[in-house]
């Protein structure tokens, strides 16, 4: 299923983003001249963005819904008017879940393509190795996963939750509610599992009294043998899995959990690294009972939610699923419409400028606000997985949390 779904997307890059919405109308168009002066690839009918994730390679199964999000609010925008009366366009490359790749593909969406804008990245490995190309090209990213903080950039707003925002309030949740006082820490060997749980470890032993980390193990991206490790949570008998295993060798990890008769529905398990998007491949029957904290679950009953999802099945199929970050990449073209349309102008700094501040009110997920870090004000939410594949959501924070991405003790 995953690669009919890849080949589809593929195709779909080559398709003019007109074959799917009606020609727009010019009247009241402000002229070229006059909301690009800095070179994009702007002209009196369109406006061309990138879109750069992996298709391809073991994060396929993760970041393939962002790029699914993506497309569906180009053609949302599209239908609705465009951007300052331009239809948007779109080019769309393969990371192939490869740093480097990613770098060469930035570069050449900014210094060859031109592109306005672009949405992509899932790994913070991925986000880092584009990092120094947006900030050189004075590119502007939007960038959607959950991530580790400790990092902000004038080039790009990030419409996922930083570690305040997700890894504290989590911990804080599981610790009250199962009286939790051990934790076993794992992760993929990469910056982001790294990272996060450095700040898990800091909030357990510093901020949850009588709480300590008895375990922490990482696996190179890609790695289907945790057998070892399974062994060892079973003889340290830990209150808390605390997991940030990341793409396909999710479904290794799920899979041998409950070949080892680690019932989830009566060992805590906490992930922030698995959404609707990865139980695709693991199997709702492997994962339930577990716990995930994000700030989206497609399950969430509200009509702005029900008519996100609505559309997305109807763009994309009555199988597809939508988790966090999916949700969190559809974002990315809206909030830049709305940001370009409050500078009256596609040029980047002109875009940057007016960033701050910009609501998404209707958003899926609930309301959100971008913060002068360029980081999203947003919920918290726990959910428990379901045999089913979605989550009931158990838990929100009451309020909105500031997003803080350099918390101080943590770093």
């Amino acid at each position: 299923m995953q690669s009919s779904r890849r080949r589809v997307l593929m195709g779909m890059s080559a398709l003019p983003i007109g074959a799917l919405i009606p020609r727009l109308a010019r009247a009241d168009t402000p002229t070229t001249a006059s909301v690009n002066k800095t070179g994009l690839a702007v002209t009196d009918d369109s406006v061309t963005v990138g879109i750069l994730h992996s298709i391809t390679g073991t994060m396929a199964l993760s970041e393939t819904g962002s790029v699914e999000a993506e497309k569906l609010a180009i053609a949302q925008i599209n239908e609705a008017g465009g951007v300052l009366g331009r239809k948007i366009k779109y080019i769309q490359e393969d990371g192939a879940s490869d740093w480097p790749t990613f770098a060469e593909k930035a570069r050449k969406l900014l210094e060859n393509d031109k592109c306005a804008s672009v949405f992509g990245c899932w790994t913070s490995a991925s986000r880092k190795a584009v990092l120094p190309v947006f900030e050189h090209y004075n590119g502007l990213l939007y960038y959607p996963t959950f991530y580790e903080g400790l990092e902000q950039s004038r080039n790009v707003i990030y419409t996922g939750q930083e570690a305040t925002q997700q890894i504290l309030a989590g911990l804080d949740w599981i610790s009250k509610e199962k009286n939790a006082k051990t934790y076993y820490l794992l992760g993929s060997d990469y910056i982001w599992p790294r990272t996060a749980n450095k700040i898990a470890r800091k909030h357990i032993e510093n901020h949850l009294k009588g709480s300590r980390v008895v375990g922490e193990e990482y696996f190179p991206l890609g790695d289907a043998q945790f057998n070892s490790v399974i062994n060892k949570i079973k003889l340290m008998k830990p209150d808390v899995i605390y997991a940030i295993i990341v793409g396909g060798s999710n479904v290794a990890f799920y899979k041998q959990l409950k070949a080892a008769g680690l019932d989830l529905s009566k060992h805590n398990l906490m992930t922030i690294s698995v959404t609707e998007d990865e139980i695709l491949g693991i199997g709702g029957e492997n994962i339930a009972g577990a716990y995930a904290c994000m700030k989206y679950f497609q399950s969430i009953a509200t009509p702005e939610n029900q008519k996100f999802v609505a559309a997305f099945k109807k763009m994309w199929g009555e199988n597809s699923v939508i988790g966090d970050v999916t949700q969190a990449a559809y974002l990315g073209p809206w909030l830049w419409k709305m940001s370009v349309e409050k500078a009256g102008s596609f040029d980047i700094d002109k875009v940057i400028e007016a960033s701050p501040g910009i609501e998404f009110k209707d958003a899926p997920e609930g309301y959100v606000r971008i913060a002068k870090n360029h980081h999203l004000w947003s919920r918290t939410l726990v959910g428990q997985a379901r045999t089913d594949g979605q989550f009931n959501v158990i838990y929100q924070t009451p309020d909105l949390i500031e997003p803080n991405p350099f918390p101080v003790g943590y770093q």
